[in-house]
């Protein structure tokens, strides 16, 4: 289960939305605009920071893994887990089954 989010999404939005314009302003710079406006809005800089990184991440202006494609390796790894465990009953199933046929009957 998931656990709830601290801040709202709204909050995040507007959060990453201030950062990202106060970066692209002109001479604006990255160092403490995460811990300036962070502390403004009531939000750990680190925590913001995260925020902005995986934003650049989803908009393709940084490189790593966006939001979407990490769900879908959640969502592939869950199938996964489910599918080697029908597997480990139908073969223990097939196992009994052919047991059963070996032994002479009465």
């Amino acid at each position: 289960m998931v656990a709830p989010r601290k801040y709202p999404d709204e909050l995040r939005e507007r959060a990453v939305r201030l950062v990202v314009d106060a970066k692209a302003e002109p001479g604006g710079r990255g160092g403490n605009v995460c811990r300036r406006i962070g502390e403004q809005l009531g939000i750990n800089p680190e925590t913001l920071r995260g925020w902005v990184k995986q934003a650049e991440i989803d908009a393709g202006t940084r490189p790593g893994v966006t939001t979407d494609q990490a769900a879908r390796v959640v969502e592939l790894e869950r199938e996964v887990r489910e599918l080697r465990r029908a597997n480990a009953i139908l073969k223990s199933a097939s196992a009994f089954f052919a047991a059963e046929l070996d032994r002479p009957s009465r």
